[in-house]
């Protein structure tokens, strides 16, 4: 069996193959966690770039996880009581993190994004959606590493994603990479906004790991 994961679910796979629970053969993210504990003192062009991207989230743009991790319960009632603030909350994402040209409408259509606000708002689930954040805190946004991972995994790497990492760090800690492979469409949301090259790449990634 094998297991896919992204956003958040890429944390999920990556404790999975630290893990190695019985039956999973193999996982899938679209999001590595390899990023240097510390900044190294050479880097490539592409990996300063992954970098600068990597800081400037922790930096300037994790707003809303610090606001999530230490007050769910003040914002969440706050957004549980007005569509427009849950609205505004979750759009500012969808435009932040997908890959468009400035609208977000030019990755996701208004019904899709519609349809996941409305989850949140008809379910009235917005505030226990943050507790997650806040249960997680302890252990920080980042610096998205998880370590060394010699269980077989498979990457791949949409564009507009919140940081790139590059193939060079992965290498110093996966020593099993099975399949690695950059798109050319997507962002964060990447099986959201792109499902069919995300359904092709976790088949092409298995099927890789299949025919070793």
């Amino acid at each position: 069996m094998g297991s896919p994961g992204g956003r958040l679910g890429s944390a999920v796979v990556h404790v999975l193959a630290l893990l190695k629970p019985a039956g999973l053969r193999a996982v899938h993210t679209n999001w590595p966690q390899v990023v240097p504990m510390r900044k190294p003192d050479q880097m490539t062009p592409e990996e300063q770039k992954a970098w600068a991207q990597a800081d400037e989230f922790q930096t300037i743009n994790n707003g809303y996880w610090r606001e999530q991790a230490t007050r769910p319960q003040t914002l969440g009632y706050a957004l549980t009581d007005s569509p427009i603030g849950l609205a505004t909350w979750i759009l500012e994402k969808f435009q932040a993190w997908t890959d468009n040209s400035g609208e977000p409408q030019d990755a996701l259509s208004n019904d899709r994004m519609l349809d996941n606000i409305s989850l949140y708002w008809f379910t009235e689930t917005i505030t226990s959606s943050m507790r997650l954040y806040m249960e997680c805190a302890p252990a920080g946004p980042g610096p998205f590493n998880a370590g060394r991972i010699d269980f077989p995994i498979a990457a791949s790497i949409f564009p507009r994603e919140i940081f790139k990492a590059p193939r060079s760090w992965a290498d110093r800690l996966w020593p099993n990479i099975v399949y690695w492979n950059e798109v050319d469409h997507g962002g964060h949301f990447a099986a959201m906004e792109q499902p069919d090259i995300f359904v092709n790449e976790v088949r092409n990634a298995f099927r890789t790991y299949q025919g070793r």
